[in-house]
């Protein structure tokens, strides 16, 4: 055959494959879409919506809080880190097992029986302080926001990649999916569809691995083809197979925003109001947070196969890369494997977005408390489409090189208040302007920290002068210490100790103590409260 006709049936081919590959993809979320309105007909209130009326079980409990931990940095995040850096962010599995399984011995049980459906809810139950309400939203939206930006965009380059239609309608694609989803299924429904979404992404991409490493010619010739890779690229081939390459202040910063951050994403203040039984909570996040560690090994290895094939690429042009090998096992193998890790995105976005929608309404608008069921729920859809619809464009004109990273800046700066909440649950002394000042110093302190990082970070700030080569100098110091995770956890530790002791509350803001720690009761021996 001449190598003319050779390429027209070559393309000829591969364009059959991405087809039934799109194909598969569509048939996969169409059904799921459908089974979201399903859910949406038995929603009859607020509650419903928001917590799932609190009927879920174990299992359901398990894949719903799994689910926000499989998204676009535990899938593409997570791999495309591996391509680019080694195989270091794989620790990003066993810092989400920590989160999930700290969240579920510790916390959901106070905010199940406090009944808050955002963590912001709990300062005002204690001291009937808005203000901390408010910090606490502020800080918790900041890190929504970058995962409901991050989401569409994921959803954005798979679907370009395999159909090549371009980027931004892909992101507008996968806006419209969250947004549906979220608006129809509400919590209820991203639990349901997380049973099935989470074992086929994990499943279904392994099994792809495996395929592409059959057809490539085993693991020593991907080891081969990785070395191949790192040395064109000049990389350090030792780091990059090491767990520890990427730094050890690197993988304490990883597990400070990865695994600290949770207590205060309001999230699981959902799910903890959504079991059916109390003692449901802590085996359910049990397991979640073992499927949640599960995802980014099998993305890690997803991460290598790619590494080989392609090279260390980053940002968007490693993400259809991810795309590609997963067709290359297969087009109807890579189409389910690629549908589940849009469908894992989507459930894992629809959960974050919800709980922007109802932080945003409970925290931000102060007579949402005298708000009707139905009125409260039409509020809850509105700010959910209207959030959706911007954090969709900021993701079509971001240039985010990686997902992973940016989603640890954002969990980074929720670290202040789930420190807070923590002193709030387990130090009854804990003053109101303690708590507000720990969050504020913690979270501001970091975000000028990051901002100033990305000011001056570069080379040519090492002879500017004055500020901007101080800043150099201390960060090339400092290394990988420099990242504004360990300002938002020391500064609220430091911090609401010596506030609490210096400014103790008043009359007014004890007034709730009683009552608050009477409903909140003590934990036991055996976790239980009482």
């Amino acid at each position: 055959m001449q190598s003319g006709a050779w390429l027209k049936y070559s393309d000829s081919f591969l364009g059959i494959k991405m087809n039934i590959t799109a194909a598969v993809i569509i048939i996969y979320l169409v059904t799921f879409a459908m089974f979201g309105l399903y859910l949406n007909r038995r929603q009859g209130s607020a509650s419903d919506w928001a917590i799932g009326g609190g009927s879920l079980g174990i299992f359901m409990i398990a894949a719903g809080a799994a689910g926000t931990r499989i998204g676009g940095a535990g899938t593409y995040g997570v791999a495309g880190d591996v391509m680019s850096e080694g195989i270091g962010h794989m620790w990003y599995g066993v810092h989400s097992f920590a989160a999930l399984f700290l969240v579920g011995l510790f916390f959901v049980i106070p905010y199940r029986r406090l009944q808050v459906v955002s963590v912001g809810q709990v300062f005002d139950r204690r001291f009937g302080s808005y203000r901390c309400q408010w910090l606490t939203s502020l800080c918790v939206q900041a890190e929504y926001l970058v995962v409901n930006i991050v989401e569409p965009y994921i959803i954005g380059s798979i679907v370009s990649g395999v159909t090549g239609i371009p980027f931004p309608m892909g992101v507008a694609i996968g806006a419209a999916l969250i947004i549906t989803f979220t608006v129809s299924g509400g919590l209820k429904g991203t639990a349901y569809a997380n049973i099935i979404h989470c074992s086929v992404v994990i499943f279904g991409l392994m099994l792809v691995g495996f395929v592409v490493m059959n057809d490539i010619g085993g693991w020593s010739v991907v080891i081969q083809g990785v070395s191949e890779q790192l040395a064109a690229s000049e990389a350090n081939e030792a780091a990059w197979w090491s767990f520890t390459g990427i730094g050890i202040a690197t993988i304490i910063a990883m597990f400070i925003s990865a695994t600290i951050h949770t207590p205060a994403a309001s999230v699981y203040a959902n799910y903890a109001s959504s079991a059916r039984q109390e003692s449901f909570l802590i085996p359910g996040f049990f397991c979640a947070g073992l499927i949640a560690a599960a995802m980014p090994i099998v993305a890690g290895f997803i991460g290598i196969l790619t590494m080989s094939e392609y090279g260390p690429e980053s940002g968007l042009s490693s993400y259809l890369n991810i795309a590609q090998l997963a067709i290359d096992g297969g087009p109807i193998l890579g189409g389910i494997a690629l549908a589940a890790v849009l469908a894992a995105v989507i459930s894992s976005g629809a959960p974050i977005l919800l709980a922007s929608a109802t932080m945003f309404v409970n925290d931000w608008i102060p007579g949402s408390k005298n708000f009707s069921s139905d009125k409260k729920l039409l509020a809850y859809k509105l700010v959910t489409v209207i959030y959706g619809l911007i954090a969709a464009l900021i993701a079509w004109l971001g240039n985010i090189s990686s997902v992973l990273g940016l989603v640890l800046l954002g969990f980074a700066m929720v670290v202040p208040p789930a420190v807070a909440v923590g002193f709030v649950l387990y130090w009854r002394r804990t003053s109101e302007k303690a708590a507000f000042w720990g969050m504020a110093l913690g979270f501001f302190g970091g975000l000028i920290v990051w901002l100033f990082n990305s000011l001056f970070d570069a080379s040519e700030n090492a002879t500017a002068g004055g500020f901007a080569q101080w800043w150099f100098e201390l960060i090339s110091f400092l290394g990988e210490w420099r990242d504004p995770s360990f300002i938002t956890l020391l500064v609220p530790i430091v911090v609401i100790p010596i506030f609490t002791l210096l400014f103790p509350n008043t009359q007014e803001e004890d007034k709730n103590f009683d009552p608050f720690y009477l409903k909140l009761g003590r934990i036991q021996k055996d976790f239980s409260w009482k």
